[in-house]
């Protein structure tokens, strides 16, 4: 096995990036992209020496002509002796899955130059018109020594902007005929550019496209040192423009040194944001839910018994507070009594308790009186029928403890537990209980003797 399709070497790999290699720079960033284990170590191992490469953002509507131009912005960038990586994205099937990653065939020209490195990148649904591994692939690049990095979004709307998180500075690119004047207008994509591109300009339409640009522009109050963004005409089939537009990126870059810092702060706190929130859902669907209990919370908010707040808040409080165990609490225990008014007496005379609330099951043909005990209660159970359960129970053993009831967040996710563990259950199924309550039974022979119920609250 080569060394390069191990798994337990980022260290290695790492190494051989760092001398760019482009082989080594393709595996690394297909782990990265494949979010492989090794994936993480590597990142550490390269992320010191990342840092040094300015990143063009090239961002624009589909059909604008982007990935020829930045087949030619390379060609420009490389008459200056520098190096150049560049990610390419690509949508995704939503119906397949696959990509035809058909912007490296716009940029075989540079084939054969070992100064210029490109990758295709699927989105693999991600949306805002990156790849959710762009951003690590940018770094790869960028540890790797290339002076520039070039990311090609694809094809995106007016509010797809995520590549201002990502690039050191933005390049919006239009064509002539794509939409009226009052495209320019909208928000979103348009006020992300720090350059706008005009592309080809040979089209009818090109001048008025300017024109509106221009005027979009003049509408903003912009202090004098503030960057105004230029509107650069481009041919990108014949290069024109191109040579103006690489001025452009240098103008910006020398005016906005003072605020690169606080820029890539900026992008660093979205990346380690968007990290916290994959990891943590990562997090508790392998280790806070169960198998099959994120589906069935899913059911239950999609026939309405269950809101999507809840569910989270819910999931949340285990992930942070039980260590991914569901949380579980006593909520009383069931009493089987032969007279109620004589059962009342006692816990009212004898202990001070009160009964606050009474409600009659009919389909278990029992009437229910709560007496509150601390977090708890106790349910005093008096039968409605001389063939209720409840009946069957006093005539049979007497008055007594007939169960206890333990409250749970999503029952039908510890009925399915229980039963995954072999657990005899009488009921498979929920069914609707005392204060309208959704509840199921253990059979005692599971449960050491206690007819054990289980019980969820729904809110109203």
């Amino acid at each position: 096995m080569s060394e390069l399709t191990t798994t337990g070497e980022p260290r290695r790999l790492s190494e051989r990036v760092l001398e760019g290699e482009p082989r080594a720079i393709a595996r690394a960033i297909s782990l990265i992209e494949d979010d492989a284990p090794q994936a993480a170590a590597l990142v550490r191992a390269l992320f010191p020496h990342t840092g040094a490469a300015y990143l063009v953002g090239i961002t624009g509507p589909p059909g604008a002509g982007k990935s020829t131009l930045v087949d030619r912005l390379t060609a420009q960038l490389r008459l200056g002796d520098q190096t150049v990586g560049v990610v390419a994205v690509d949508p995704t099937s939503p119906y397949t899955g696959g990509a035809i990653l058909g912007d490296r065939v716009r940029m075989q020209a540079h084939a054969g130059d070992a100064g210029v490195f490109i990758r295709s990148m699927a989105t693999r649904g991600q949306l805002g018109g990156l790849a959710r591994a762009t951003h690590e692939a940018a770094q790869v690049l960028d540890a790797a020594g290339y002076h520039w990095v070039i990311i090609e979004t694809v094809g995106v709307g007016q509010d797809e902007v995520d590549i201002v998180r990502t690039a050191d500075i933005s390049i919006v690119t239009l064509v002539p005929g794509a939409g009226d004047d009052v495209q320019v207008l909208k928000a979103g994509i348009m006020e992300i550019a720090d350059v706008f591109v005009v592309n080809k300009t040979d089209r009818d339409g090109a001048d008025r496209l300017v024109a509106s640009l221009e005027a979009m522009l003049a509408l903003e109050e912009a202090g004098p040192d503030q960057w105004r963004p230029p509107v650069v005409r481009t041919q990108a089939t014949t290069g024109a423009g191109v040579p103006e537009l690489v001025a452009a990126i240098d103008a910006f870059r020398a005016h906005s040194t003072a605020e690169h810092m606080s820029r890539r702060r900026v992008r660093d706190e979205f990346r380690l944001r968007e990290l916290i929130a994959s990891r943590f859902m990562a997090h508790v669907e392998s280790e806070v839910l169960r198998s099959g209990e994120l589906a069935v919370t899913l059911d239950r908010i999609a026939d309405r018994t269950l809101d999507p707040y809840s569910a989270a808040a819910g999931v949340l409080g285990r992930a942070l507070g039980r260590g991914g165990s569901p949380p579980v609490t006593l909520d009383h225990v069931g009493i089987a009594v032969r007279d109620i008014a004589e059962a009342v007496a006692f816990y009212r005379d004898a202990l001070g308790l009160e009964v606050v609330s009474t409600e009659e099951v009919a389909a278990q043909r029992v009437r229910a009186h709560f007496v509150p005990v601390g977090e708890s209660s106790l349910e005093l159970l008096e039968a409605t029928t001389a063939d209720s359960p409840i009946a069957r129970f006093v005539e049979k053993r007497g008055p007594g403890v007939h169960h206890i009831t333990l409250r749970v967040d999503d029952i039908r996710a510890a009925l399915a537990r229980l039963t995954q563990r072999g657990v005899r259950l009488i009921d498979d199924e929920p069914r609707i209980g005392a204060e309208g309550a959704l509840v199921a039974f253990v059979h005692p022979s599971s449960a050491h003797g206690v007819l054990v119920e289980l019980k969820q609250d729904v809110k109203g």
